[in-house]
């Protein structure tokens, strides 16, 4: 096929721009949400596009679910924590919002050194320099032996974690998930694969009770799941 050296658009067919479906219109723009109005006056302000919509439509089905006494899953891993998003989660809890928490080890690891000494996240950059990486001491041995401890009752890894944590009475219990989950008696399990946890290097770590106690916490967590069958939200 030969082309010309000019593309030829004499054959392109227009029509007029009112009659073309949009899915952006002023209607769902932004609104300007006035000072001293309500936090949820700025929600119903937010844009009903894209993020702005999800949010609204999120916050709807959360409190549509508890309302219905359906639950409301969150599934979290270790940013949630350290973003210092604590507070937030755990009056959500006391409130109604939260039927069950799932963490990732490493969620457990950050909770943990949050409720022990109201700090966490270590320079990773400067710990493999130095070869102290991972290498703090109480972490890893509270969190292992609870483990070790917990499945000699058939406890799961999040559970058994957070009773150590109000056993010992740590400082700072009311900044921690798991801590606060207990005492509430919400269940919050603990999803591990083994050798990806810093805790796993340490000679206090049983692979045993480590693989157990997440199975546990595996099984509580199907069962949690299978609630979801007749509505609620998982997160």
């Amino acid at each position: 096929m030969k082309l010309d050296k000019e593309e030829k658009t004499d054959k392109i067919k227009t029509y007029p721009l009112k009659e073309r479906k949009n899915k952006v219109k002023v209607a769902d723009f932004a609104k300007i949400c006035e000072a001293k109005r309500s936090f949820k006056k700025f929600v119903e302000s937010l844009p009903n596009i894209l993020a702005g919509k999800n949010f609204k439509e999120l916050v709807n089905s959360i409190i549509s679910a508890q309302l219905n006494g359906n639950p409301i899953i969150w599934a979290m891993g270790a940013h949630v924590i350290k973003c210092g998003l604590n507070p937030i989660i755990i009056n959500l809890m006391k409130q109604g919002f939260v039927s069950g928490v799932a963490l990732n080890g490493a969620g457990v690891i950050h909770d943990v050194e949050i409720a022990l000494i109201g700090a966490t996240s270590e320079d990773v950059a400067e710990g493999l320099l130095t070869g102290r990486f991972g290498m703090a001491r109480e972490t890893a041995e509270i969190i292992n032996n609870a483990v070790k401890e917990g499945v000699k009752h058939n406890l799961g890894f999040g559970e058994a974690v957070g009773r150590k944590l109000i056993d010992i009475k740590a400082p700072f219990n009311s900044y921690s998930i798991l801590a606060n989950e207990v005492s509430i008696k919400i269940p919050v399990t603990c999803h591990v694969a083994i050798g990806t946890d810093v805790i796993h290097m340490h000679p206090s770590a049983d692979g045993s009770a480590i693989g157990k106690a997440s199975l546990t916490d595996f099984k509580t967590f199907s069962n949690i799941i299978c609630n979801l069958v007749n509505g609620g939200v998982f997160l």
